[in-house]
């Protein structure tokens, strides 16, 4: 698993699907590699991703969400670079909740939506990663 390159994950600079995209890259290139260096790439992964935000929870006082959850969607493709080959394809989400302490507390709300955006990007890496090794398991 290690011969497989996983791509820069194409989002617009400055938008959370970026951070994301660096998240879920790095979380994958770690999980390939275990921490050490990549071998000679065989292989070339490419994924694209998007976000999501849903209200779950909302107090009906104040129309505030209390509770939210976070998602990501990918859909990915394994090429393999001897024959420019696309072996594998597929898709994943992952989905986070996060509450909301009170409306008095903003940075709160932002910091539990990071987390919650955090978590689903580690998720959303090892499913791929754990198909990637079916794939690899199986024999291709």
């Amino acid at each position: 698993m290690a011969t497989v390159d996983v791509e820069q994950i194409d989002a617009p600079n400055g938008t959370p699907e970026a951070r994301l995209g660096n998240e879920i890259r790095n979380a994958l290139i770690f999980g390939l590699t275990g921490g050490g260096a990549a071998a000679s790439p065989a292989y070339r992964l490419k994924i694209n991703i998007s976000g999501n935000n849903q209200r779950v929870i909302v107090d009906t006082t104040t129309a505030r969400p209390d509770m939210e959850i976070y998602g990501i969607d990918a859909t990915y493709s394994l090429t393999e670079l001897a024959t420019n080959k696309v072996v594998l394809t597929g898709r994943a989400f992952s989905r986070s909740s996060y509450d909301i302490p009170g409306q008095q507390q903003r940075f709160a709300r932002q910091r539990g939506e990071r987390d919650a955006q955090n978590r689903a990007s580690n998720i959303l890496a090892e499913q791929i990663k754990t198909r990637l090794a079916s794939y690899f398991v199986s024999g291709g």
